[in-house]
């Protein structure tokens, strides 16, 4: 206790001794960058003058960057830039550790198929044939009592949905694209495929669509074009998952692989012929069931075969460059990344929520949020604080927040 007490003095003298010198500050940084997360908490409590510098993104920025779902890229892009990054490196460590509390957002009586996206403070929730907006909490990330917004018109379950800035683009099971403006009760109808509409993306004004009935359709999203299929895509295989590259030059179709072919193809956006095709060894009815871009070059996928798989383009596409296997063998039916080392999945059975970082081969943690019930996870999203997961009947979500101060006493 004696030796605990004097720590504080001794951080503050040090301190002190290193300000008192009038060193530039660039060369604090570097000697602040020596120090671990821990350690730089503890100096920022030694005076006032040591807390203000310490809370400067700038100390953090490089430990942020290799810590996981802290909002900052592989690239060094700021996706939260309003949440200081000490603060995110705190809740980090949590992800890290698998530290946080489980709390149920909503439950329904019937088992769905439900798909959920998070736009900044509001989450979408696909419900049966509706699609519904509710604000997010500031103070506790949980869903505000009312919904902000309704969006319908499908005659059967939506199966996927996509958000754009202006517009949510829903594809469900009567066959139907509906692109519904976000700021008004105005929507439009597409009409093209004969089952059962799986996959949806839109990127840059161009909607990409995947079904049942063994086609992929681009579309334009333009008010003078609305409606109008530009092309349609034999896949001779039916079409789990597409997404469109962020160069918007080509796009992928994950397929149900119960054909003689790769499940993964990409195809030239404009042209609309086949530019290459992804992997050589795949099991029959080893699906595509969710693709997510990181670059141009880089995607990660995931599907039937229990495996999640990241993808370089310039490396090779006979093979990938990193693989991870769900260790209970269970089928992987969404994921999402941070753009920078975190992969958070979700599996078949039991609601289990798995977290991964590339640079390791095990799983770093999991979450198994329904151990009585085997129910999937159908989809899920995260921000820096929360992870969000719907399985059959509930909407359940993570906060990591729980006891971020007290993990780094």
């Amino acid at each position: 206790r004696k030796e605990q007490n004097c720590i504080p003095q001794a951080t503050k003298h040090v301190f002190r001794e290193i300000t008192s010198i009038e060193l530039p500050e660039d060369v604090l940084f570097l000697v602040l960058s020596y120090l671990d997360p821990r350690s730089l908490c503890r100096l920022s409590q030694a005076c006032k003058r040591s807390y203000m510098f310490i809370s400067r993104d700038a100390v953090w920025r490089k430990k942020a960057k290799d810590m996981i779902n802290t909002g900052l890229t592989r690239h060094g892009i700021d996706l939260c830039p309003s949440i200081p990054l000490k603060d995110r490196v705190r809740v980090s460590h949590n992800w890290n550790h698998g530290v946080c509390r489980k709390d149920v957002l909503l439950k329904w009586k019937i088992n769905l198929l439900p798909w959920i996206q998070l736009d900044c403070d509001v989450l979408y929730l696909s419900q049966a044939a509706n699609i519904s907006a509710y604000h997010l909490r500031a103070e506790g990330g949980k869903l505000q009592n009312n919904r902000v917004a309704l969006f319908s018109g499908h005659q059967e379950d939506v199966c996927r949905f996509t958000l754009t800035d202006t517009h949510l683009i829903s594809a469900g099971g009567d066959g139907k694209i509906i692109v519904h403006d976000r700021g008004s009760d105005y929507s439009v109808e597409y009409y093209g495929h004969n089952q059962e509409v799986n996959c949806i993306d839109c990127k840059g004004g161009v909607i990409v669509s995947g079904s049942r009935d063994k086609t992929a359709k681009i579309w334009a999203l333009a008010p003078d074009r609305f409606g109008q299929c530009l092309h349609t895509i034999p896949t001779y295989d039916r079409v789990w998952s597409v997404a469109i590259s962020p160069s918007l030059c080509n796009f992928v179709t994950g397929t149900a692989c119960c054909e003689n072919f790769s499940p993964l193809r990409i195809w030239d956006t404009e042209r609309c012929h086949l530019v290459s095709c992804l992997g050589t060894e795949f099991r029959r009815g080893a699906g595509v069931l969710d693709i997510a871009y990181e670059s141009p070059f880089q995607l990660l996928t995931c599907g039937y075969d229990t495996f999640i798989r990241y993808w370089d383009l310039r490396v090779s596409t006979r093979k990938c460059v990193m693989e991870w296997e769900e260790p209970h063998d269970s089928t992987l039916y969404c994921i999402k990344s941070d753009k920078n080392h975190m992969i958070a999945s979700g599996s078949s059975y039991y609601g289990v929520v798995r977290l991964w970082d590339k640079r390791q081969t095990r799983c770093l943690q999991m979450f198994q949020l329904a151990p009585t019930t085997s129910s999937p996870v159908y989809s899920l999203c995260f921000n820096t604080t929360h992870l969000y997961a719907a399985l059959a009947s509930v909407l359940y979500s993570l906060d990591f927040r729980t006891a971020a101060s007290q993990s780094w006493k």
